[in-house]
Order: structure tokens, then sequence, then C-alpha cells
């Protein structure tokens, strides 16, 4: 299993961003797809997720900014980060969760500043 990622770059605060991560391979039940992120001196948590059948999770410090969505039949997830704040610059990582095996991608940076 594969995971691509993308969209990461550098925005001002209150501007948006909107990450994308495209999942292949032997792919057999996927049960859950999230994002994560890490900034530097910190440990890596979640920012949201989604499962198989779309309940979504959120971390706190990004309810009623992001929103994650996922397209089934694509095997992709998405991330759509408004109203930005340099407390989210990060690596943002996207992850899978199969039946049996918990899978990264590469991370893509995120950075927020003027």
């Amino acid at each position: 299993v594969q995971l691509q990622a993308s969209g990461g770059g550098l925005v001002q605060p209150g501007g948006s961003l909107r990450l994308s991560c495209a999942a292949s391979g032997s792919i057999f039940s996927i049960e859950l797809m999230g994002w994560y992120r890490q900034a530097p001196g910190e440990q890596r948590g979640l920012v949201a997720s989604i499962t198989s059948g779309g309940s979504t999770n959120y971390a706190d410090s990004v309810k009623g900014r992001f929103t994650i969505s996922r397209d089934s039949a694509k095997n992709t997830v998405h991330l759509q980060m408004n109203s930005l704040k340099p407390t989210d610059t990060a690596v943002y990582y996207c992850g899978l969760q199969t039946a049996n095996k918990f899978y990264w991608g590469q991370g893509t940076l995120v950075t927020v500043s003027s």
C-alpha cells in the first residue's frame, strides 16, 4: 500500500489549503483514513479522520476550521483547511487503517506565516 500526499505549502494566516492523499496498491478493506501532524519538537497527533462509514473525528484545535472528506471510489482523502493559524504549521501525514495494519504516507509541509 502506498499513500501519496499533496497540497502542502506556504500560506498566510487566515488563508486556506487543501491536502489530498491517494492510496494505491493491494487495498482490500479500508477502515479509516486520516490526517496527522507533527510540529517541531512535538509528537505526531491526530488532525482529522474519517471511517469507511463516513464518521469523522477532529482534534479540538481544528474543529470548525478543517473538514475531512473521502472519495471511496478513488481511495482518496482530502483535508480542507480554512482560517489557518501559525500554530497549524507542521508536517502533515496521511494515514490509512486496514483490518490488520496501519500505513503512513510521506509528510507534506504546511507553513502558516506572514
